[in-house]
């Protein structure tokens, strides 16, 4: 999430081994979003943390890696801002691309970002989302909000699966991802994972050491699979 210490978190988690960081910029309403999330955005929010900051964030963050970086938000902050100009304002802090957990794949064509598919995603709507999704295909392994499981969703694979089917873009798995166990899982079908909920709790708790540890620990099942 969106924050003073987000570049130091980040520069933490690349140094143990994450390839891709996503940084949260807090809505008051995130539906995709399970307790963790929403009270990481809760936090910011009352920390003062609007568009403006988010972006200077993002351009704090991008100082100090290399790595994309790509926020997540959701359509009202875009319609608030304006949908040109906040994607010209990532552009310029150095976003690589942006998620926006509800706007649909038919709307704002002209918005370069990644596109999520559900277990719930009909054929013609997989497809449709990877020709327009931009770089690699977010796959939501669960029917639900984000957040820590106990085990990886018995819907992930076969969503992976019917993806592969249609596209050759790059499939990263995410929502529920929680364990090394589970990263090794998830990965053995994928090209990618994306922890989010653990990762933000981490942070929470134990600040960017702690951070570390759990990319390095994510990293090591991954990489020994």
């Amino acid at each position: 999430m969106a924050g003073d210490e987000t570049p130091e978190l980040a520069r933490a988690a690349v140094d143990a081994g994450a390839d891709l960081i996503e940084i949260g910029f807090p809505f008051s309403d995130p539906l995709a979003d399970g307790p963790v999330i929403r009270a990481a955005a809760e936090r910011a929010l009352a920390a003062g943390m609007r568009t403006e900051r988010c972006l200077e964030c993002l351009a704090a963050t991008r100082a100090l890696v290399d790595v994309p970086l790509v926020p997540m938000t959701y359509a009202s902050l875009l319609e608030a801002y304006g949908y040109e100009r906040f994607q010209e304002g990532v552009r310029s802090a150095g976003g690589t691309s942006m998620i926006v957990a509800d706007l649909p794949i038919e709307a704002e064509p002209e918005l370069s970002r990644v596109q999520l598919v559900a277990p719930t995603t009909p054929p013609e709507r997989l497809r449709l989302a990877a020709e327009r999704t931009d770089g690699w295909l977010y796959l939501v392994s669960v029917t639900g909000t984000t957040g820590p499981r106990e085990s990886l969703s018995p819907q992930a694979v076969d969503l992976v699966e019917r993806a592969r089917s249609v596209t050759d873009v790059p499939l990263l798995l995410g929502f529920g991802i929680t364990t090394p166990e589970q990263a090794a899982e998830a990965a053995a079908h994928a090209d990618g994972i994306v922890v989010g909920s653990r990762a933000v709790q981490v942070a929470d708790e134990a600040g960017a050491k702690g951070l570390s540890e759990l990319v390095a620990s994510l990293r090591g099942a991954i990489d020994s699979r």
